[in-house]
Parts: structure tokens; sequence; C-alpha cells
């Protein structure tokens, strides 16, 4: 089992119903817009990968035959599972499992997405390759997830905190990276949304349990940030909070 994985499971174990009522996971925006791009005619085969509580996969189960949920944390698992049965969805089932290992067979599925996960995955070539493996001929993969901006003193910010709030995380990648990593697994990628997300910075580092000390980092490295960061992510003091951006991208598997 890897470090990340480890970290994944010790971080968003204790924290899976905080993710099953947040509202931008349980709501935001990108959730129509997977829907959308999926271009769903009822008859699909759905993996969401680093499922979570389950949030996409339940959304693509109203408009798909049947949908599959895989994440590496089991009280996710558990979480999802039990949202899907209180909403009478019958067509959704989630696993534990890694996206590195997807328990599916060659060109056996529709669509496959990933929203708000892929900056916890420990090697994202490799995940990529698998949604390549597993998607049948014309099929698409939808990522949605927060994405770093191309300055790379922006990047380094962004990242920066990103990982002081939650050690499981790997890296926000930048969409100019995001397209060549999509490119390199086989797939013709398009850019199809970005949005800005304002986040509050109590709420935010609540939803991780993320200890004092470095919360006050946290909010000094915010407080002493240059003007371009403050006015990159639109910092704010009181209450304290900033703003990230969110890409929705559509890849897809022409042979």
């Amino acid at each position: 089992m890897s470090t990340t994985t480890d970290k994944v499971r010790k971080q968003f174990g204790p924290v899976a119903r905080a993710y099953a009522t947040f509202s931008y996971h349980a709501n935001g925006p990108d959730l129509a817009m997977i829907v959308e791009a999926a271009g769903f005619t009822g008859q699909e085969l759905v993996v969401d990968m680093g499922s979570g509580a389950g949030h996409t996969a339940l959304a693509c189960a109203r408009h798909a035959a049947r949908v599959v949920g895989i994440d590496v944390t089991p009280e996710m698992v558990e979480m999802a599972t039990s949202l899907a049965a209180q909403r009478g969805l019958k067509n959704v089932a989630f696993r534990l499992g890694d996206v590195q290992r997807l328990p599916f067979e060659d060109a056996s599925v529709d669509v496959v997405t990933s929203r708000v996960s892929a900056h916890h995955y420990a090697d994202p070539a490799r995940a990529l390759a698998e949604a390549f493996r597993i998607l049948r001929p014309g099929g698409v993969l939808i990522v949605s997830d927060t994405v770093a901006p191309e300055n790379p003193a922006l990047d380094t910010f962004l990242n920066c905190i990103e990982f002081l709030r939650d050690p499981s995380h790997v890296r926000d990648y930048r969409g100019s990276e995001w397209m060549r990593m999509l490119r390199a697994a086989g797939f013709e990628p398009e850019m199809l949304e970005r949005f800005p997300l304002a986040l509050d910075g109590g709420d935010w580092v609540k939803r991780q349990q993320c200890p004092p000390e470095k919360v006050a980092m946290l909010r000094q490295l915010i407080a002493e940030a240059a003007p371009p960061v403050a006015v990159a992510f639109e910092l704010r003091d009181d209450p304290w909070g900033f703003t990230i951006p969110i890409a929705v991208m559509r890849a897809r598997k022409l042979a």
C-alpha cells in the first residue's frame, strides 16, 4: 500500500460525514457540468474514480444505466452507500479500491469521472492510463479538480496552503499540465469550463480537522501574501478565506 493511500485514508476516514454535507461537494455547479459533458443516453456504464461521499456517482446514476464508485477510504464507501440508499438509487454501487488498479475489463466502460479527487492521486499518469484502458473507443473521461494558476508563484502558494491544511494533498496541477497528461495517456482532451470557488477559511480547515498550529501558519501565510497573490486568490481577512479555481475537462478515447 502506498504512503499516499495511507495518508488519504487517515485524513478522510474521520471526516466522511463532513464531505457528505459540504455544500460544494453536494451541490457544486460542476456536477451538472459533468452530467452534461457525458452526454448520457441512459445506456452507459460509469466508473467514478475517487468517489468520496459519492456525489458525482449519485448525480450520474440518475442519467446512466449503472454507476460504480471507487474510493480507497472505507468510511467514504460506507457514507456513499448510505446516501444512495437514502435517495432510492439502485443502479449505483460503491467499492473499496485504488484508481491506479481499477477492477474492470479492458474497453468495458462508457464514461469515467473524477471530481475533486485527482489532486490526491499518488501517480496521476497511472490513474489516467487505467481510465484509458477501461474505456471503450469513443468513451470519455471527465475530470473536475482544483487547478493551479500557470504563474509559478501563484502555483506555489496554492499548493503550499493545500498541503498545510491536508497532508494527503499531492498537487493541484496547472491546466497546461492536465492537457499534457491527458494527451500522454492517449486521450484527446479539451478544457470545458473554469469557475471560481469562494471558500470560508474557518470552515475549510474545520472540514479537515486541521490542527491549530497549522491553522496559525495558514493565517500567517495569507496575511503576509504579496499583493499579486492576494488579488489572484481574493484573499480575505474578516472572516478569513480565499477563492480557488476549479476546471472541468473532457478527454475522449478515440481508439
